[in-house]
C-alpha cells in the first residue's frame, strides 16, 4: 500500500501533466478542439478534488516556509533545502569544534602559566581536584 505522501505526489504529477496538456491545447487553439479542452478542464477540476481529498492525510506534514520562498519561488529544486541545511549544520559543527579546540589550548596554556607562577597553589589545587588537570 502506498503512503499518503506518495498518493499526493502521484496526484500532483497527474495534475501538472493535465495543466501542461491544457497549455499545449490553448497555445494552438482550434475550435474543433473545444471538446478536448473541456474534457481536460474537467479532469483538472477532478484532479483538484482528488488532491483536496488527500489533505486530511497529509495535513500534519511540516514544510518549512524557506522551501517555498527560497527554493520553489526562485525556481530551485526544493530538495536542495535539505542539502543546504546539512551543509550549514556541518559548517556550524566545524565552527564549534574550532572553538572547543581553542578553549582546550587556552586551558592548557593557562595551566602551564599558572604552574610557572604559582607552583605550590597549583599542586594544592591538583590534590584537591584529585585528577590530572
Amino acid at each position: 500500500m502506498t503512503s499518503p505522501l506518495e498518493n499526493l505526489e502521484t496526484q500532483l504529477e497527474m495534475f501538472i501533466e493535465n495543466v501542461r496538456q491544457i497549455r499545449i491545447i490553448v497555445s494552438d487553439f482550434q475550435p474543433q478542439g473545444q471538446n478536448v479542452l473541456n474534457q481536460k478542464i474537467n479532469s483538472l477540476v477532478t484532479g483538484l478534488q482528488e488532491i483536496d481529498k488527500l489533505r486530511p492525510q497529509v495535513q500534519d506534514v511540516y514544510v518549512p516556509f524557506e522551501v517555498f520562498f527560497d527554493y520553489i519561488d526562485q525556481d530551485k529544486n526544493p530538495q536542495l533545502y535539505t542539502k543546504d541545511c546539512v551543509e550549514k549544520a556541518l559548517a556550524k559543527n566545524e565552527e564549534v569544534k574550532g572553538k572547543i579546540e581553542s578553549l582546550k589550548k587556552f586551558k592548557a596554556n593557562l595551566l602551564m602559566e599558572l604552574y610557572k607562577t604559582f607552583p605550590t597553589e597549583m599542586n594544592n589545587y591538583r590534590a584537591y581536584r584529585k585528577d590530572s588537570i
